[in-house]
């Protein structure tokens, strides 16, 4: 597993809200769910994006945005109109005053909007919840970015068309995959552009030794790694192999290995039941001790106060 695969193991779907849009001008939503992933994707007509702070964008038939919260932002057929609907955590939508309009304006199975027959249709994910391990990703992107018609997953975008409207048996679990697919190919076109300014360990990744050094890492982050142990798998001398990832990544190796473990660890916790020393077995410590001084070293606080605060 590359570092990129492993970061998005983060904002994995998981019930994630799909809703497509049909609507008529004039229409003005609010966009106040704090979610920290949103991905709308413009099928028909145009729309505009306007970040709270930022710079306003249009969206055009094919092309695709990426919102990075918890920050508001409202999406319209035109700047200058008014605020028609907030969308709230949850997916709740109401009026600006407070009045509930999710049966008001429902069209059908995850279909919403003011008009059945409207100029705008614009597919919406958003995922609910961000994973420590994606808290690296997530830091690497703008508050908001869009690629062109046909940049990305363009063929994805008719078949979640297809899928969105239905309700079968399984259906929540192909939508899920669906929108990772597209995300993972919107997330791999950003990076390739010159304006992404990609990360330093998302460059590295092309790199002959750290490359190879960190698929090791992300491969198994519970090998007792060393520097000399990664050095020798990548054929290099242990100060080459620690001056080049440090230079490339930005950290040392084990430092690296160390955030990797603990962020992994976090998302253990957060989401199964298994106890602090089965966290520690799975990340490579030897004891829920050696964990725990690790945990509150990173974040401030033991790891089951950690699961507390997430619970």
């Amino acid at each position: 597993m590359d570092a990129f695969a492993g970061l998005l193991d983060g904002p994995r779907a998981r019930g994630a809200f799909l809703i497509r849009s049909i609507l008529a001008p004039p229409w003005s939503l609010r966009v106040e769910d704090r979610a920290p992933l949103t991905l709308v994707a413009m099928v028909r007509g145009t729309a505009w994006v306007v970040p709270d702070r930022g710079e306003t964008v249009r969206l055009r038939p094919g092309e695709i945005a990426l919102m990075r919260g918890p920050d508001p932002y409202t999406v319209s057929d035109d700047p200058a109109t008014p605020v028609q609907a907030v969308i709230r955590p949850g997916g709740c939508t109401t009026s600006p005053a407070g009045e509930d309009l999710c049966d008001a304006m429902s069209l059908g199975v995850r279909t919403w909007g003011n008009a059945p027959d409207g100029a705008a249709m614009m597919l919406t994910g958003t995922y609910q919840v961000g994973g420590e391990v994606g808290g690296r990703l997530l830091s690497a992107l703008p508050a908001s970015l869009t690629l062109p018609a046909g940049a990305a997953g363009a063929s994805l975008i008719p078949l979640l068309c297809d899928e969105i409207v239905k309700d079968d048996p399984g259906q929540e679990v192909i939508l899920d995959r669906l929108l990772d697919l597209l995300l993972v190919a919107v997330l791999r076109a950003w990076f390739s552009r010159p304006e992404a300014n990609a990360p330093a360990w998302y460059q590295a990744q092309g790199d002959p030794v750290v490359g190879t050094a960190l698929r090791l890492l992300h491969d198994n982050p519970a090998h007792p790694w060393t520097v000399a142990s990664l050095a020798a798998r990548t054929g290099v001398s242990r100060a080459a192999l620690a001056r080049r990832f440090t230079e490339m990544v930005g950290q040392p190796p084990m430092t690296y290995l160390t955030s990797r473990r603990i962020a992994l660890a976090a998302d253990l916790l957060r989401d199964s039941d298994a106890t602090v020393g089965a966290v520690a077995r799975q990340v490579g410590y030897g004891s829920p001790f050696a964990l725990s001084t690790a945990f509150k070293r990173v974040h401030g606080v033991s790891p089951q106060e950690h699961r507390s605060a997430r619970a």
